[in-house]
């Protein structure tokens, strides 16, 4: 409970500063405001997976991040920007007839194929970051936000919060439903608690096509190959 506190009290502690000083700064910008959230709905991708893995991965793999940025506008060109911020990013990868064990004591990270016998119809791995995003940007029509041709690029740095596995719906190797309980396993030991990413954005108005390539490691040297992620989605967007 500590571990979510934090981040969301930092959020909050964030979100007043930039409250106090909105209107000030929407004056500077001719109108706009100067602090807003981007929401991203992703598919995320993993590279330089084992192909014993591989190939049990599902094809879409969804998830969500939250920001709240503060937006400095350049006294030289009205055109371009600075975004800094701060917030939730999350990563799930799904996988069929294949489990995850997490809390194992094994010095690799077992990956366990369930094809044969009893398995989850829906097993996942999901992490959880608080990040710290920033953009150079770039408006087209700086005094028409929603009627404007935008494009970013930039970094992101996170720590992780939270690794979790999450087992649903166990079924017989014919697919018929034993139960439809849930289990969970809640452990970071495998994971490489950093992770630092390249980002790019490019869109009309409010929405945007993002991508993010982090070039850390998902997992600690030695638990799996070297497995790097990347997400492609929807951003959301005032800037």
């Amino acid at each position: 409970m500590k571990k979510i506190f934090l981040p969301i009290l930092l959020i909050s502690l964030a979100f007043n500063l930039s409250a106090q000083v909105q209107k000030t700064e929407a004056n500077k910008l001719g109108g706009r405001s100067a602090d807003h959230f981007m929401i991203q709905v992703a598919s995320n991708f993993w590279s330089g997976t084992a192909d014993s893995v591989k190939d049990y991965i599902s094809g879409f793999n969804r998830s969500a991040n939250f920001y709240l940025m503060y937006d400095k506008q350049f006294k030289t060109n009205p055109k371009l920007s600075l975004g800094i911020g701060l917030g939730i990013g999350t990563t799930n990868m799904y996988f069929k007839k294949m489990e995850a064990r997490l809390t194992s004591s094994s010095a690799t990270l077992p990956f366990i194929r369930t094809d044969t016998g009893n398995n989850f119809k829906k097993f996942k791995i999901t992490n959880a970051f608080v990040e710290i995003p920033i953009e150079l940007r770039f408006m087209s029509k700086p005094d028409e936000p929603n009627k404007s041709i935008k494009g970013a690029i930039g970094a992101k740095v996170g720590t992780l919060i939270n690794a979790h596995t999450r087992a649903k719906n166990l079924q017989n190797a014919g697919g018929t439903r034993i139960n439809s309980n849930t289990f969970k396993e809640n452990s970071k030991a495998y994971f490489n608690n950093t992770r630092i990413a390249l980002t790019a954005r490019v869109g009309y108005g409010n929405y945007s096509i993002f991508g993010a390539y982090a070039f850390t490691n998902v997992f600690k040297d030695g638990v799996t190959t070297p497995i790097k992620a990347f997400q492609i989605g929807l951003s959301i967007s005032g800037l």
